[in-house]
């Protein structure tokens, strides 16, 4: 008999729930990402989904990106950047958009309050 040969990173081998579990999401989630084209599992002669290790890595970006506060399509923006192609560039790729919106988010944050106007004190016939 011969050697057992694990299978590599692209083999579509996992389930859904198995997929979702990997990832972290919800498997309604994972086929809303598939209908949108975020990731593309492979099919089974039933139309069962198969992911592979490589889908469920990105499976993991997405929902640290869609975490961090990016909107579904601006994930596909970075999937389909040129840096996004292998992983460590990806992962890179990821680390810098997420500081980036963090770096934004600080700065709105450390901004103070505008104050509140009470529009409505005039007609009240209170001075504002």
């Amino acid at each position: 008999m011969s050697e057992f040969i694990p299978p590599g990173p692209e083999a579509k081998v996992f389930v859904i729930s198995v997929a979702a579990e990997l990832s972290g999401l919800h498997p309604q989630t994972l086929r809303t990402y598939d209908r949108l084209g975020i990731v593309s599992p492979g099919r089974t002669g039933g139309g069962g989904r198969r992911y592979s290790l490589s889908d469920i890595e990105l499976l993991r970006d997405v929902a640290r990106l869609t975490a961090e506060g990016l909107g579904l399509e601006g994930v596909k923006r970075v999937l389909r950047a040129p840096a996004h192609r292998t992983c460590a560039a990806g992962s890179r790729r990821v680390a810098r958009v997420g500081s980036r919106g963090g770096a934004q988010r600080a700065r709105v944050d450390a901004e103070p309050p505008r104050p509140r106007i009470d529009r409505g004190a005039a007609r009240r016939g209170v001075a504002a």
